[in-house]
Order: C-alpha cells, then sequence, then structure tokens
C-alpha cells in the first residue's frame, strides 16, 4: 500500500466467518427445495457459523466484539447522514452503520436458519423439530413458509446494500475493503480515529 503502515484488523475468524456464512447462504438460497439435502445442510452449516459469531462477538479480538462496533440508532443515523455528505469519519474496525448491518444480518439469517428447521421438522419429519412439529396445523406450515421465503429474500437484499456500503466507504477513505476482509489488514488510522 504505496509504504503506509498496515495494521491487523480482522482476525482468521472474522474472515473464516464472513466468506464461509457467504458461500453457505448462496448454496442454501439456491438450492431451495429442489435440492433438499444440499439446501439443508447449508442451513445447519450457516447456524453453526451463526453460534460461532455470537459467541466470537463476546470473547474475540477487539474489532470482533459486540461491544467495539454496536451503536445507538441515533449514532448510525448521524453517521449516515455523514456518509451522504461525504465527510464520514474512518473506523479501522466496523463503522456505525456496517455495525447495524452485521446485528441485522445475523437476525435475519437466524430467522431463516430457525423456520427453516422448523419447516424441515414438519415437511420431511427430520431435523432437530421432527417430534415437536409433527402434528402442527398447516396455517402455521404456510406462516413458516412465508417467513422462511421473506428473511431469505430480505437478507439478499441486506447483502446488496452491504456491499454498496463497502464499495461507498472503500472509495471515500481511498482503500480496499474487500481485500482487508480477504487479508485481514487495513491502513493504520490516523491517533483520533484509532479508538474504533
Amino acid at each position: 500500500m504505496n509504504g503506509e503502515s498496515l495494521v491487523k484488523v480482522w482476525d482468521p475468524v472474522v474472515r473464516f466467518f464472513h466468506w464461509s456464512m457467504l458461500s453457505a447462504f448462496t448454496v442454501a438460497y439456491f438450492t431451495d427445495d429442489d435440492l433438499l439435502t444440499p439446501h439443508v445442510y447449508a442451513g445447519y452449516l450457516i447456524l453453526g457459523l451463526l453460534v460461532i459469531r455470537l459467541l466470537w462477538g463476546v470473547v474475540g479480538s477487539r474489532y470482533a466484539r459486540f461491544s467495539n462496533f454496536v451503536r445507538s440508532p441515533a449514532v448510525v443515523i448521524a453517521y449516515l447522514k455523514d456518509v451522504a455528505a461525504f465527510r464520514a469519519t474512518r473506523y479501522l474496525g466496523h463503522n456505525p452503520a456496517g455495525g447495524a448491518m452485521i446485528i441485522a444480518l445475523l437476525v435475519s439469517l437466524f430467522a431463516i436458519t430457525l423456520s427453516g428447521i422448523a419447516l424441515y421438522g414438519i415437511e420431511e419429519s427430520a431435523g432437530p423439530l421432527a417430534g415437536a412439529m409433527a402434528n402442527v396445523d398447516p396455517f402455521w406450515e404456510d406462516v413458516l413458509e412465508e417467513l422462511h421465503e421473506f428473511f431469505a429474500n430480505f437478507t439478499v437484499a441486506l447483502v446488496v446494500v452491504h456491499v454498496a456500503g463497502v464499495l461507498l466507504a472503500g472509495r471515500q477513505h481511498g482503500e480496499n475493503l474487500v481485500r482487508s476482509m480477504l487479508n485481514g489488514y487495513k491502513r493504520a488510522s490516523l491517533p483520533e480515529h484509532s479508538k474504533r
């Protein structure tokens, strides 16, 4: 990076989670009911990755911890206004909008996996909820089906916004954030921004 000093920001767990989640979600989204076995396995992988990320968000490295990037809605809105005015502060870790996006993605992905496991129990009499879902009214099956599909499509929309945000932030701050998520390094921040 032209002699600029670099700092390790994204640890291997965060990077593994990010790219594994992208891969597993892509498989699950495009297999759907047509190829049920890979769809189900991808869903279980997503759930496992979510559990790991939740734990890592509490005990992980500095920039992986939720305490480092979860901000109030007011802070997120103020940051987005600064982005629109092209004066957003650069963060080494996740900026407030990025932190909000992570929470939205995690919640949406949990909704997908939990509704999917319930549907698997109802429709296939399989999975960890098969016994509990054995005699569920068809109304609830339809509700779960709609929720599962809604959150899958909502997650795609979130990913599109996430990628747009990454590209915009990278452009505003003159850095390749995709490369940072691949190799873990970012350009060292100015001292006044190094708190985050």
